[in-house]
């Protein structure tokens, strides 16, 4: 079976690592530096679940040199999804199985419209990960939580749930195939609608914001307004998921958790912004639900992200 991994950063490049311990047929999308270090000394990942892994996958080549692929990981930022798509349309025949694992709501959907072929499926992870400047990839913890379904009900999108959880399962990644998919990647998304924002807002870690009243009060308002925006789309989240989130707050976080956006951010690097605020304040105004803190917190961050 002939797999893909674009975007060798955090994720991808845990699950690059994880795939090419099993899959021989293992194309890397890398280019420039990167692509030459993955080349010459293989792909080095340290897991704090895993444990030290070097794969050397059978090709790494930028997008536009992959061949056609079984089935193709998604893993780079949301800004770059829509030329991402265009530059590996040639990769994907109208068997490939597409497995967009990013942040966001509406990736699956948006490569649905990005490509006129293939089967997309659905997916979301929770994992703390990053790159090192040797492009090396680092996990740390033990928390390794991938989800991987369909919103589509057809047969052919059930079958490719099946393939990429066989995939997974022979790779040791840990995973579930949902059912409900959409909620899970909902739940997901309402948390990170208040971890990354707020931590990117006041740029610190989640110590100082629990510490706060005033800041921790702002951070339930933001699971709050995210709660109410998914009920308006018709999303099940219960009373539970959100008393779920609030806790991770006060009681799941060490003091120094960060977020990507705050990472970014701080950096002067370009950043999903949109991702974490922007769609979610859209969908607000769109369905008319109230999201005042929210827009604050989008507006700020506006004048201060790329």
């Amino acid at each position: 079976m002939k797999i893909a991994v674009a975007g060798i950063g955090g994720v991808g490049g845990y699950l690059a690592g994880m795939l090419g311990r099993k899959f021989p047929h293992l194309t890397l999308g890398a280019r420039g530096a990167r692509g030459q270090s993955l080349r010459e000394k293989g792909l080095i990942l340290h897991s704090g679940n895993d444990g030290e892994i070097i794969v050397h996958p059978e090709q790494v080549c930028t997008l536009e040199e992959m061949g056609r692929q079984a089935v193709l990981f998604l893993c780079v930022k949301n800004y770059s999804l829509e030329e991402t798509c265009a530059q590996l349309k040639h990769a994907v025949s109208e068997d490939t199985i597409l497995v967009p694992v990013m942040n966001g709501v509406d990736c699956g959907d948006r490569v649905r419209a990005y490509l006129d072929k293939g089967i997309v499926l659905d997916a979301l992870i929770y994992i703390v990960t990053f790159a090192a400047p040797d492009y090396s990839i680092t996990q740390q913890g033990d928390i390794v939580d991938l989800h991987v379904g369909t919103k589509a009900g057809d047969a052919r999108s059930r079958a490719a749930v099946r393939v990429v959880d066989d995939v997974l399962r022979l790779a040791g990644v840990r995973h579930a195939a949902d059912e409900n998919i959409e909620l899970e990647i909902w739940r997901k998304y309402i948390l990170n609608c208040a971890y990354n924002v707020e931590t990117a807002y006041y740029n610190t870690t989640i110590g100082p914001l629990r510490e706060d009243p005033g800041k921790a009060k702002e951070y339930e308002d933001l699971i709050d307004e995210a709660c109410a925006v998914a009920r308006a789309k018709g999303i099940a989240v219960t009373q539970a998921h959100r008393d779920y989130i609030i806790d991770k707050f006060y009681h799941g976080y060490g003091y120094d958790a960060s977020s990507s956006l705050q990472r970014d951010v701080s950096a002067g690097r370009r950043c999903e912004l949109d991702t974490f605020s922007g769609y979610l304040v859209r969908e607000a105004r769109r369905l008319g639900v109230p999201a005042p803190v929210s827009e604050k917190m989008y507006e700020g961050l506006q004048k201060v992200c790329r």
